[in-house]
């Protein structure tokens, strides 16, 4: 009797138990009924302009995708982009940088940001939670500080290429987003870097004393947070076509919504980039359809917030079968 009960579930294939797989079924189906609710959903205009606006998001939740992992977190990552794309308006027009020096300059400010917030969490064991409000809290005030209310406009023509422009008609950031997103894919799940990443999240005593380099990568993932959140900040800035000191806000909730949906677990030890990509789109679409279709704002928000919770007991639910 037990043998034939057991069958069935054997039949299954393994493909069919994973996260990503039914996140994807889901928005699947979700796309299906708000693309009957409105005809302009499903269009390849729109979806593509969805895609130019989710880039941002995007890029930012590739390393976070790594820091979670680790059993980490990085709360700063908007204030980041913030504080990147002021010192990429303010290099430009006040230290009279070239624009492509500038570009490097924003992204070398927000490859520090990220080492500060690991060397500290490394070195001195600062709870990455303490330590990323903390530096919230920091570069935001600096951005703040540094611009003193003022927006930078005027950049040339060839800057808003990055955030406006297309290739055989996919936005240009759309497809940056998605070269990242494949090389941070390989790397996560065909590199012994992303199998340190997974063993830091499993259990980081052991994973020191296997001699993994637990703190060298934790120090390489933060920084790489703060790189992709000064990349998102000048693709930000490239299609808004202007520079202000409270870009970014609110980020940091954003990129973590997809992160988690997507099947990261959020206390470190599993996760995908695909997973990443698939709550990435969910998000976005949801957001989008649910406005096509007439819904307010606030009831976006609690759609989405249903979404997440769904989402975990579903992780927590495969996560105890697996065990």
């Amino acid at each position: 009797m037990s043998l034939a009960a057991e069958a069935p579930a054997r039949a299954i294939p393994w493909w069919l138990k994973r996260h990503e797989t039914l996140l994807a079924i889901i928005l699947v189906i979700a796309l299906a009924g708000l693309g009957a609710a409105n005809e302009r959903f499903l269009t390849v205009d729109n979806l593509l302009n969805q895609g130019r606006l989710m880039t941002e998001i995007g890029l930012i939740a590739l390393p976070m995708t790594f820091v979670i992992i680790t059993g980490g977190i990085d709360l700063s990552v908007g204030a980041v982009v913030g504080l990147c794309a002021i010192m990429l308006g303010y290099s430009w027009k006040n230290f009279g940088f070239p624009l492509p020096v500038a570009i490097v300059f924003a992204l070398a400010v927000g490859g520090v940001a990220g080492f500060v917030n690991g060397l500290v969490i490394t070195r001195i064991k600062v709870p990455p939670l303490i330590m990323t409000i903390a530096t919230l809290a920091l570069y935001r005030g600096l951005a703040e500080g540094i611009s003193q209310a003022h927006s930078v406009r005027g950049y040339p023509e060839w800057f808003y290429v990055l955030g406006q422009g297309d290739l055989f008609g996919v936005p240009t950031q759309l497809i940056v987003l998605m070269i990242l997103m494949l090389v941070a894919g390989v790397a996560l799940d065909r590199t012994i870097f992303g199998r340190t990443l997974y063993a830091i999240g499993a259990n980081e005593t052991a994973a020191r004393f296997s001699a993994l380099s637990v703190d060298r990568v934790k120090l390489v993932v933060y920084t790489l947070s703060g790189l992709a959140s000064g990349l998102a900040a000048i693709v930000l800035v490239s299609r808004v076509t202007t520079t202000r000191m409270d870009m970014g806000m609110g980020y940091e909730l954003d990129v973590i919504a997809a992160v988690v949906l997507g099947g990261t677990s959020i206390f470190g030890g599993s996760g995908t980039i695909w997973g990443t990509a698939i709550g990435l789109a969910m998000i976005q679409l949801l957001k989008n359809g649910l406005a096509l279709t007439g819904v307010k704002g606030d009831a976006t928000i609690v759609v989405i917030g249903v979404a997440l919770i769904l989402s975990v007991l579903i992780a927590s639910s495969l996560q105890r079968r697996r065990d």
